[in-house]
Order: C-alpha cells, then structure tokens, then sequence
C-alpha cells in the first residue's frame, strides 16, 4: 500500500526529468534525433500533463511549450577547429561541461548517446538523482568511428563504458542490445529494461503522389527499391548497390542518401555508383540531398521494397518508417532487426555472417549480395505477396511500436528507479 501511494503521488505532482541529447529538431540526423524528439513529445502530453519534461541538446534552441522546454547548448570549438587536436571530442566536452552546470532541479537524468554521457555522470553526483541511459549504439560495435573521430574514438569508448558503469539503468531498443550492454559493460539484468522504438504512425502511412515521385527523377509506373540512409560504413550502402547487379531487369535503384561521415566513404559511394550505371541496364537515381518527410513518405509508399543492408543495426528506425507506409522490407539479419521484420510476413531477413574480430563487414560479401538481389526480385516479381506483406508491416508497426507505447513504458521505468533504486 506504501508504495502505492507513493506512485499516486508521483502522478499528481509529476516528475521533474531531464533529456540530454546531442540531436533535437532542427538538428536531427539519426535515429537518437527521432527518438528524443517524440519520447519527449509523448512524455509531456502523459497523465494531464503532470510532468516536466527539459532536453538538453547541442545547438541554439530555446522553445518552451507548456510542461516540455527544449535548451541549446553552445561551445566555441567548432568556430575555431583548427586550434583543437581532436576537435569532435573537444567540442563534446565542452558541450557536456556547460549541460552539466546548466541543469537544475531534476528527479532523474536519462541520456542519449556517449556524446551526454559525461555530463550525465556528472549530474547523477551533482544532483544525487538516478542516471538512466538507452542503448541507440555501442561504440565499440563501430570501428568505423574511428575514421572521423582518430585517437578520440578511443575516449569516446572510455566515456561509453564509464557511464555504462555509473548507470542505475539502461533501455535497451532490441534484445540484441540488452545482450550487448551485459557482455560489454557487466551491466547486470535487473537494471535493463527493453523498450524498442517507436514511430509517429499518423504522418508514416500510405500516402500517393506520382508527381513528387517523378520530381527526383523515379518514373512511378515502374517497380523500384529504395534505401534511405546517412552515407556511412553502418548501413550497408556498398552492399545494397553490389546487390543491384543482380537484379532482374526493370527494377529501379533509388538511393536516398546524403550527410557523409568522412569524404573517402563519399568518394567510395561516388564510385561505385558509377560503376554500376555502367555495367547495369537498370535505372540507378541517388538523391543526394536529405529529403523531407512528407516527400520521403511518398516515395517509401511508392517503393516496392525497402531494403536495409545494415552491417551494425541496434534497431533501425527506418524500418519502422517504411513499414508504417505498407512497404515489405528485405534486411539484414544483424543486431535489433529481427525484433522489428517478421521473417517470411512483414518481409525477409538475409542471414548475415560477420567476419569478426571487432570487424562487422560480412565474411562473404558477394554472396551476401546475391541473397538480397534474390528476396528483392522474388518480391518485386510477386505483387500478391508484396502486397499482403506490406499490409502485414504497417499492421506490426501498429500493434507493437507506437511512440505512445515507449513513452508508457519508459515512464514506468523512471518510477521504478526513483521508488526503489
């Protein structure tokens, strides 16, 4: 009964929770940006409102709407990088120094990414309130960090564990990662809670318009597979255009894919692009700017397949937003994906065979692309399939990953860890 009525309490008063984030609208660029943004959204509307709900993010922010505010926070690094060895890290720091000293008066701190991981660890002294952080990513799962990061990558790492190790609990978006913070950090079972991801199903649905598809270059009458991704190592986008080679005849590549990590995967991208409008006799159309939501809806509606070529994939968002837009998905079978694609209903998953030893590329690429050019062209050859597929997707989105859910879930949680420690 006593604690109860501590719950009732909680509820009338509400709770006082700070989101420390890298990423936060207008300065979004993956799936931590997403996340944040609609956790946040979710919590402040919960239970009438009740709680106060401040993120803390890099960048110039300040919007204040009833119980939710959203914070910038500056750092001079990037004006000067030149002046700095490590400049990425650099800024980091400062960032996180200046969230740290900024935040008052929190009933708990909950983290996003390694780049809030000091100032969370800092705050958990300062304020003597629970640190909660959610697992979008391990560093040590992304070696290919350490092209833009150098030696940095090395502290990104310490700090990723550090907190791992102060944190009084963990969210975990898939199961891959509960196993991956266990074997990784020790971080004991009773401190994981899985909650995956969510998606805001009222903008994400079937939405047609052939002449936004026609405005980037995609004839809409013709079959065409797509992926939608930042140009990085993680996705797999090497993988998904080697794939491309072995597609039946008439099917369109599209790419949507922009922001870089580093200009030599830039430089690769570029290449075999080009290699392969060369040796294909299938249109290849890369959008090489990022494209807004509306926009990318239509074309995920439009799309026969979506395809996910990850080598890294804690969860995948992505795949979330396609699905939601009645799309069939052909991914790989790495990290949180299982949990989201039900193999042979919503879509197909490719086995995948890492090489190992720190290194996530698969053991065989070549066949690795064949097997996605063969779920592809079955898929893309079977419109009864595909469609009953697609509307199997959008049905699994609805039953098990709205942001209303997570949101539940997580403020479940937070209760848990101030209740009862």
């Amino acid at each position: 009964m006593q604690n109860k009525t501590t719950t009732q309490a909680f509820k009338e008063e509400g709770m006082k929770i700070a989101l420390l984030t890298k990423e936060y609208p207008p300065y979004v660029y993956g799936g931590a940006g997403v996340h944040v943004t609609f956790l946040s959204r979710e919590l402040s509307q919960m239970e009438e409102k009740s709680h106060d709900i401040a993120v803390w993010c890099f960048g110039t922010q300040d919007e204040t709407r009833d119980n939710l505010r959203a914070k910038g926070i500056g750092s001079p690094v990037l004006a000067n990088p030149k002046e700095f060895s490590h400049p990425v890290l650099a800024d980091t720091l400062m960032h996180n120094v200046a969230m740290a000293d900024a935040v008052k008066g929190a009933d708990l701190i909950h983290c996003h990414t390694w780049y809030t991981h000091l100032a969370g660890c800092l705050l958990k002294q300062l304020l003597k309130v629970p640190l909660v952080l959610t697992t979008h990513s391990l560093e040590p799962h992304r070696p290919w960090k350490q092209e833009q990061l150098g030696a940095g990558y090395n502290a990104s790492t310490w700090l990723e564990k550090t907190a791992y190790e102060n944190a009084d609990g963990v969210i975990a978006v898939s199961a891959s990662m509960k196993k991956d913070v266990q074997s990784l950090y020790g971080v004991p079972e009773h401190k994981i809670a899985e909650i995956p991801n969510g998606i805001d199903e009222a903008q994400y649905k079937i939405t047609r318009d052939p002449d936004r598809v026609r405005a980037y270059g995609i004839n809409p009458e013709k079959p065409y597979i797509l992926l939608v991704s930042r140009i990085t190592r993680q996705k797999g986008i090497l993988h998904y255009l080697e794939a491309a080679r072995y597609l039946s005849p008439g099917i369109q590549v599209v790419l949507c894919a922009s922001a870089p990590d580093t200009p030599a995967i830039m430089d690769e991208v570029t290449e075999s692009v080009s290699r392969l409008k060369q040796q294909s006799g299938n249109p290849v159309i890369w959008v090489k700017e990022t494209v807004p939501a509306n926009d990318l809806v239509v074309l995920y509606s439009h799309a026969s397949v979506f395809v996910c070529p990850s080598v890294y994939e804690p969860f995948g968002i992505i795949l979330l937003e396609a699905m939601a837009c009645g799309v069939p998905v052909v991914a790989s079978a790495v990290g949180g994906i299982p949990d989201v694609i039900a193999d042979g209903k919503t879509g197909w998953l490719v086995p995948f065979e890492a090489m190992g030893g720190g290194n996530p590329e698969p053991m065989h690429p070549e066949k690795f692309a064949r097997d996605l050019a063969t779920r592809i062209n079955a898929l893309v050859t079977s419109p009864e399939v595909k469609a009953r597929m697609g509307i199997a997707a959008r049905q699994r989105v609805l039953d098990h990953f709205t942001w209303a859910r997570v949101a539940e879930n997580t403020l479940a949680f937070y209760r848990k860890l101030i209740h009862f420690g």
